[in-house]
């Protein structure tokens, strides 16, 4: 009965967000048509994409032995004590089109600090270094021989001034905000229950400011993770938000008078919506 219930959700999730999903025309907020433009939007191809996705087909044959992590939701779609950390990445890393958004993300706002929960091995977190090399960059990941995989394959991409520390979140997140100060851009994806997400992101809300962005990663995992995200758009310091399927964005600018809130989609997803209707 769970099994269908997650196949249920993970059908009509994505029947609902197509036909919820609206364009760049359909975006009148001149902040949001920005953020459209130059995140959703923005077609250019940079050197690090063909840098990172290079390493990627190098670090997928990595078949060295890893053990399961015990902390996050862990998977809906498999379970096993060890995985090889080329399956693993094949299987937790975020992909190349999720990558480049972030990527775009971090180029497009700027941020002077940026802040990470759940490195993985370092796919988002090399996508995020890279939109973004002259930000202070504190990544946490749970499970220490992922830390470490993480390490080196930030090293041999030169992105250095990323520091992965190692530790459960609720333990080392308070640390961290603190040697921070504040966040510019924080990127929550190393667990996937819902409450514990909420938890995370309300710890941060001290630690941002009106420029902050925040992304919440997979907020279609799940029905859990679903109702967090729908809590998430209300906290009375959010103004705007973007669903954007496997990403979802927060803003807190005050200048946004009206709290907007968006399900966003490229355009080539729906070429007829060209804001006649």
């Amino acid at each position: 009965m769970h099994r269908l219930r997650y196949w249920y959700f993970f059908i009509t999730t994505r029947i609902r967000f197509f036909l919820a999903a609206h364009t760049r025309f359909d975006v009148h907020s001149p902040f949001l048509s920005d953020f459209v433009a130059q995140v959703l939007e923005d077609r250019r191809w940079f050197y690090a994409f063909s840098a990172i996705e290079t390493a990627r087909k190098r670090w997928l044959c990595d078949e060295t032995p890893v053990e399961a992590s015990l902390f996050g939701a862990g998977s809906m779609g498999y379970a096993a004590r060890q995985l090889k950390a080329g399956k693993l990445l094949q299987r937790s890393s975020v992909g190349p089109e999720t990558g480049r958004r972030l990527f775009r993300l971090a180029l497009w706002q700027q941020p002077t600090t940026m802040l990470e929960l759940g490195t993985c091995m370092g796919i988002s977190t090399a996508y995020l270094a890279a939109g973004r090399a002259s930000a202070a960059f504190i990544s946490i990941e749970g499970h220490w021989p992922l830390a470490e995989k993480a390490r080196q394959h930030l090293h041999e991409l030169g992105l250095n001034h990323v520091r992965v520390v190692n530790g459960a979140f609720a333990d080392t997140l308070p640390e961290v905000l603190h040697q921070l100060q504040q966040v510019d851009l924080l990127f929550i994806d190393g667990d996937h229950r819902g409450s514990a997400v909420l938890g995370y992101l309300r710890t941060c809300l001290p630690f941002l400011h009106e420029q902050s962005v925040v992304v919440i990663a997979d907020i279609h995992w799940s029905e859990d993770m679903w109702q967090a995200w729908q809590t998430m758009q209300v906290l009375p310091q959010v103004t705007g938000s973007a669903d954007l399927f496997h990403l979802g964005v927060l803003f807190f600018r005050k200048a946004l008078k009206h709290p907007v809130r968006a399900t966003l989609a490229p355009w080539r997803w729906k070429p007829w919506r060209i804001g006649w209707w």
